[in-house]
């Protein structure tokens, strides 16, 4: 698979790339289901259905990213909507429910899923969703495969949760030596909600990391539901920092911008993987922002994918909608494309849609996808080594790629 991103790296490296309020849960899809009401293909019987279960935020503050992430997975089941298993040609279905970004909605969302006879589960965005809808799964026998959900504690003491992104603890490593080489950075300020999991996860991996080196670290935690950072970010400008880090969700994110510019702060910022989102790119639009976001995917990294999901976006009107209103290619939307096919290999290994079988099925399995190769460690967990950092090219209102970066700096 060439990879553009390749190709400007040449030379340099080898690119080995192996997250993260509303309604109950819902089985209605955040954009059309583009495979689940197809009739049968062709070869199969009318019975012959292999449910995925999609577990991801259609409301909330995670809904954008959610639903980015949902886009992928539904493009790929409208390229692919049966899988051949067992000697049987099966038509994929995904079956939906929306766990509200929310730990108090995601056992619900759950249990719904579960109660609607899938074989396994993908997702979520949001890795505080996930740890809380993972013991329902994992009393039901059923495995899910986390997407974009980075925090360590997903897959640890759950048997039955995979992931094939990478974990914050990298995340962190990767962004903190970022700071200190890009910026020559020794003095950071680190914003994240109180009692966010992820956010605080992050900051804790960061500041291990930033103050092993010899820097020194700031910290400030907002409470939920705050919606005025003026005060954090005056803080951080009268403190002298060389770099903001803020691991927070794109709402949150969004506001934090917006204020900055406001504020005309100059100082660099640096986001995890939930800031890379249109939404947050776009705040940061005709301002003299430094944003830089450590990412699974760099729009240009795979020509094929890229050009064949825009025109799946601008032909649908809700998938348009889902998508912030533009085509900009989030990383998260490639990792749905990718997952799902992960999820078919599982399926294939298993023979059908037994819940035992594709458990069992998963840990073995390897995929070349669009974000990189993947496969599992002995936890679940990706075997990742590699990330994108891009940045926010705030006078054309596009993410522009930076650099690939592993966690020791290079």
């Amino acid at each position: 698979m060439k990879k553009l991103i390749v190709f400007l790296l040449a030379g340099v490296m080898a690119l080995s790339l192996a997250a993260c309020g509303g309604s109950g849960g819902s089985t209605t899809a955040p954009a059309q289901n583009a495979g689940g009401d197809a009739a049968p293909a062709e070869g199969s019987a009318s019975g012959d259905v292999i449910r995925i279960g999609v577990f991801e935020p259609s409301t909330g503050d995670s809904a954008s990213g959610g639903k980015k992430e949902t886009l992928g997975m539904q493009y790929a089941n409208k390229n692919t909507p049966t899988v051949e298993a067992g000697g049987k040609t099966y038509q994929v279905e995904l079956v939906y429910a929306d766990n509200g970004s929310s730990s108090d909605k995601a056992p619900s969302a759950a249990s719904e899923l579960i109660g609607k006879d899938v074989s396994l589960v993908l997702g979520s965005y949001g890795s505080g969703v996930s740890m809380a809808g993972g013991p329902k799964f994992e009393e039901a026998g059923l495995a899910a495969i986390g997407v974009t959900c980075t925090n360590p504690n997903v897959t640890a003491g759950n048997d039955y949760y995979f992931r094939i992104c990478f974990l914050d603890n990298f995340q962190a490593d990767v962004l903190a030596n970022f700071a200190m080489e890009k910026f020559s950075a020794k003095k950071a300020y680190c914003l994240g909600e109180n009692g966010n999991e992820y956010d605080q996860g992050l900051i804790a991996f960061f500041e291990k990391v930033f103050t092993a080196a010899g820097g020194q670290v700031i910290k400030d935690s907002f409470p939920t539901n705050n919606s005025d950072f003026t005060s954090y970010l005056n803080k951080a400008k009268s403190e002298g920092v060389d770099v903001i880090f803020t691991p927070v969700s794109i709402a949150y994110a969004k506001q934090i911008m917006e204020q900055a510019a406001s504020l005309s702060i100059e100082i660099p910022f640096l986001g995890s993987d939930t800031l890379d989102d249109n939404m947050v790119l776009e705040a940061t639009a005709g301002t003299n922002l430094k944003l830089y976001v450590s990412t699974f995917y760099q729009e240009g990294g795979d020509e094929t994918f890229d050009q064949g999901i825009k025109e799946y976006i601008n032909s649908d009107s809700a998938a348009l909608t889902n998508n912030g209103g533009n085509d900009t290619i989030s990383a998260v939307t490639a990792m749905g494309y990718d997952a799902y096919y992960v999820a078919l290999e599982a399926i294939k290994a298993a023979g059908g849609p037994d819940k035992a079988a594709i458990k069992g099925a998963i840990g073995g399995v390897t995929y070349d996808g669009v974000s990189g190769s993947i496969a599992f460690d002995a936890q679940g967990d990706a075997v990742r080594d590699t990330a994108y950092i891009k940045t926010a090219d705030t006078e054309n209102g596009t993410w522009a790629f930076e650099k690939v970066q592993t966690g020791s700096g290079n």
